[in-house]
């Protein structure tokens, strides 16, 4: 993947964890199983293919959930799907939490089709004044660019290219090569590239 220009004076982004933000670039291969109609899997590896984190899930209540994992199999998080006629909007929850849990680590919204470029829109708790605020971080790209890259504002926290053959997507499988800003945490990142996808699957 080409260099991403980094901007260096972007402070740390804990959102899931601290242990998940890293002083260096992290470089990361995201693999995709198909299991059914509705069950994904997806297992996250490093550059030396140590397994990072692992996301399952199926359908819930006729709505998507997907709860991701440390190596250990511990939850760290919860997301849930909710579809509106226009839109779709995730809840993303600590731990494998329940249905009305209002302990919420972030929200993503899919904007309006009329914004073209963005695909994603990510709120932070403490951003909730409706119709007035402005997304903490946005995701723009998607599935059929083959890429797609997480903002916070003009600065890019992560891009990824989306590596796959027919063959593969055939048998259920896909591939995603993701390098994530270093400082921020690579927990949310995968979390917004599985919603990305899910959103487009």
């Amino acid at each position: 993947m080409e260099n991403s220009g980094w901007d260096y004076g972007v402070p740390i982004i804990n959102i899931v964890g601290e242990n998940f933000c890293v002083p260096y670039t992290m470089e990361m291969l995201v693999k995709k199983r198909i299991q059914g109609m509705s069950n994904a899997h997806y297992d996250v590896f490093d550059i030396s293919g140590n397994l990072l984190l692992q996301v399952d899930g199926s359908l819930w209540k006729f709505q998507k959930k997907r709860v991701m994992r440390d190596p250990a199999g511990i939850p760290l998080l919860t997301m849930r799907q909710k579809s509106f006629k226009w839109r779709k909007e995730w809840t993303v929850h600590p731990g494998e939490s329940s249905e009305d849990n209002n302990d919420i680590l972030f929200r993503v919204e899919q904007p309006s089709p009329l914004h073209i470029k963005t695909k994603l829109e990510v709120f932070l708790p403490n951003n909730n004044i409706i119709g007035k605020r402005a997304p903490d971080f946005y995701v723009t790209g998607s599935f059929t660019s083959l890429s797609f890259k997480v903002y916070r504002g003009k600065t890019v926290l992560c891009q990824a290219n989306h590596n796959y053959t027919w063959g593969s997507i055939c048998k259920g499988k896909e591939n995603f090569k993701v390098r994530v800003h270093p400082e921020v945490d690579y927990s949310f990142i995968t979390a917004l590239l599985v919603i990305l996808e899910e959103n487009e699957t």
